[in-house]
Parts: C-alpha cells; structure tokens; sequence
C-alpha cells in the first residue's frame, strides 16, 4: 500500500491539486515536502498534531519533511479560519515562540534519520530581508486582485473587513513555498483545509516565477478538519486548549482528553492520530460495538498519543494516577502526581503544622458549620487521602501528608479537596 492509499484509508485527504501526478511523483522519487506553523503562542496544541504527524507519515515512507516555523508570517497573521485581525505580537516576543515551537517539534519529528532526516527552518530567515520595492516588484505582480479576492481566506472577511497587511499573507506563505522549491527542491505543501487557497496560490507563483522555463513538478495536499461528534470544537475543554507543552497542560491532563472521547469518535481519531494498523484499529472497533462499557479503543488512542507526545514515562505516570483516583489509593501518589491529578480541585493553604479536622473541614469550606463538619466526619462522609476518617477528635499530622505538603480530603463520592501546607 503506497502513502497516498493509506492516507485515504485513513479519512486523511481532503483535496490534493493532482492527485494521479502526485501518486507517480511519490513512487518515483524521494518527495521533499513542507508543512508551516506560526508561532502565535509559545506552545503548539493538538489542533496542530494532525498537520505534523502527516510530515511523520511521510517521513515514516521514506519521504524528507521540513518543518516550517512562521517566525515572518507569525509577524503578521493568518487570516485563514478567522473572522477577526489577529493580534500582532512584538518581533522578540514571536522569536522566542519560534524556538519553542521547534523544540515540540524535534520530539514528534526524526531529526536523526540519515537521508529523510527531517529539517526545521524559519521563513523569518528569508522574509525579513526583503524590501518594499523588491517585494512589489518581483512578487507582488505575479498576484491578481481579483485572484486573491476570490480565494475563501480573503472573501470571508470582506464584509468584516481585513487589513492589507493580512490581506498579504497570501503572497507570503507563496514566497515560502517560491523559496523551498528552489532552495530545498521542495515540491509538496501539506497544511489544514483551510490552507488551499494558500497552497494553491504558492503553486501558481513558482509556475509564473519559473516563467515556463521546466516542467514545474509541485503539489499541494490538504487533511480535513477534525470535528467532533457532539459538535464542540476539537482540541478544546472547560479550561481552554489542549496544549503541547506538558507545562501548560499536564500529561494526566493530556491522557484524560484521549480516554475520555465519545464512541463515536474514537475510531476516526484512531485512524487519523495514531500509527496502528488498520487491522488493529479494525479489532478495537468491534470490542467498542460488543463491549463499549470497557473503553478499549480510548484507552488504547490515550496510551499512543500521550507516550508518542511526552514519552513513556509520563504516559505510566498519567495511568498512575488515574488508577489511584479510580481506586481511592491516593497515598501511592507523588507530590508531583497529585499536583497533576488534583490541578483543578478547590485548594487551601494552611500554615498550622498541626490542625483539627473539624477545624480545616469549615475553614476550607468542605463542610459549612463545626456541626455540620462533625457531621459529616460521623457519617463517615469524610475520607484523608483515600481512607475513611470517623475519629472526631481526629488532628492532621505529618502521616495525613503527602511529601509533607499535601492532604486530600474527599466529602462524600466524588467531592475532592486538596490541602497544602506551608
């Protein structure tokens, strides 16, 4: 099966510009191919994992990927998807998005791999010495009006308005597209759905540059958006993006998005995220059908995406806790563990090194009254680190914590609170 079938397979293409071209380019030749991402946060988030596991497929098929980092685009914004200007950030600020995005991207990418290696390079190298008048002059007049009007990240915003320096972008990510394929003989450019008005442009301005000169052999590959079943946005919880950078999201955070995910999008995410077999994926689908109460296949898409983004360790780390939260077992955890798994939980800071029950439960707000603490404590509704505690007279000592700085206290099923002391 060549990369292009299993891709479709896969539910993975949404447009190709030649696709029957492509398909003999790919079995003929080793393919150099692009993918760019604007440094708009210091951190990717999942939302870009389907665009650079792609660039991994095709390394994975003996293809050579370039990772493109926006240092010169991510200065001036993507109205691709957009219905408003973007923020423009200050050029150190970009830079050192620019050197964070390509950290996350060494660990998704083989960077090591003899002749596919794969590379990263940043458009700001050659955007930023480019001046007006040559910029006007030798790219500007390849590009239509009325052709750049008509693509759909210009004509959405019409009416909502766009700036010109947006309105530009176009004409930008073409020049990196121009300047791979003439520096790098890169002649695929992948990106998300909303990307082709982009792609294309860029292929119609190294056939005008080239001037007709050669046969100019280059393509452009778009993979769809990915939608969720339920009709929220992918890649989005309660408390915002699901983000690359285990700083920003945790590894436990990260395993809990994949466990969680409906039945009816765990197959296609499956196919679409992970490198498993199609057979597997196939087996996995019938346990979901006979046996869906087991959660078989989001066990399985968590364990690959969480080790394939932050490594074994953090995937047994994250099983660790979800374990112990599912068992009551919170003293097996770490310090650092329970900080993962206990991120969110209300929290409170006392500075007594000895402290009542009945007294932390109403000044941390578990329970509203010493009556209504003392309560709760007999009726057996209060549990210190996993374990019921019935004894009124009950003082948090150093064995209630956990490394010496946490305590969690649990009211009834479900109810966790979390005590840090100073």
């Amino acid at each position: 099966m060549n990369i292009l079938q299993d891709l479709e397979q896969r539910g993975l293409i949404n447009q190709i510009t030649d696709e029957e071209g492509l398909k003999k380019h790919l079995e003929e030749n080793q393919v150099t191919l692009y993918c760019g991402f604007d440094p708009t946060a210091d951190s990717l988030h999942i939302g870009h994992l389907l665009p650079i596991l792609m660039l991994k497929r095709f390394q994975r098929a003996g293809h050579r990927p370039i990772a493109l980092v926006g240092g010169g685009t991510g200065m001036i914004g993507d109205p691709s998807g957009r219905s408003t200007e973007r923020q423009l950030n200050e050029a150190h600020i970009v830079e050192g998005f620019s050197e964070s995005i390509k950290k996350q991207l060494a660990k998704l990418l083989d960077f090591d791999k003899g002749k596919n290696a794969a590379v990263a390079r940043n458009n700001y190298e050659w955007l930023s010495s480019i001046n007006i008048i040559e910029f006007l002059r030798d790219t500007g007049k390849h590009f239509g009006i009325n052709y750049m009007l008509a693509k759909d990240s210009v004509e959405s915003r019409i009416e909502q308005g766009i700036s010109y320096t947006e309105f530009s972008y176009m004409i930008l990510q073409s020049l990196d597209f121009y300047n791979l394929y003439q520096k790098e003989n890169c002649t695929l450019q992948i990106g998300g759905s909303d990307q082709w008005g982009n792609i294309t442009a860029g292929l119609e301005f190294i056939r005008r540059r080239t001037g007709g000169e050669e046969e100019v052999k280059a393509f452009g590959l778009t993979v769809p958006l990915v939608t969720k079943a339920d009709g929220s946005k992918f890649g989005k919880t309660a408390g915002g993006a699901i983000w690359l950078d285990e700083k920003k999201t945790s590894p436990y955070e990260f395993y809990q998005f994949w466990i969680n995910t409906d039945d009816r999008d765990v197959i296609k995410f499956l196919k679409s995220f992970t490198f498993l077999e199609m057979e597997e994926i196939a087996e996995l689908e019938k346990d979901l059908q006979e046996q869906p109460e087991k959660r078989a296949a989001q066990r399985r898409l968590a364990e690959e995406m969480t080790e394939m983004v932050h490594g074994k360790g953090a995937l047994e780390q994250a099983q660790r806790i979800t374990e112990a939260l599912f068992s009551g077992d919170i003293k097996s955890l770490t310090g650092e563990e329970i900080e993962q798994g206990f991120k969110d939980v209300s929290t409170h800071t006392v500075d007594n090194q000895e402290i009542s029950l009945v007294e932390l439960l109403v000044e941390a707000g578990i329970s509203s009254s010493k009556r209504q603490a003392r309560e709760d404590i007999k009726n057996g509704a209060i549990y210190i680190n996993g374990e019921r505690q019935q004894e009124l007279s009950h003082t948090l000592e150093e064995e209630d914590r956990i490394e010496g700085k946490f305590t969690i206290i649990r009211r009834g099923k479900k109810k966790y609170f979390m005590v840090r002391f100073q």
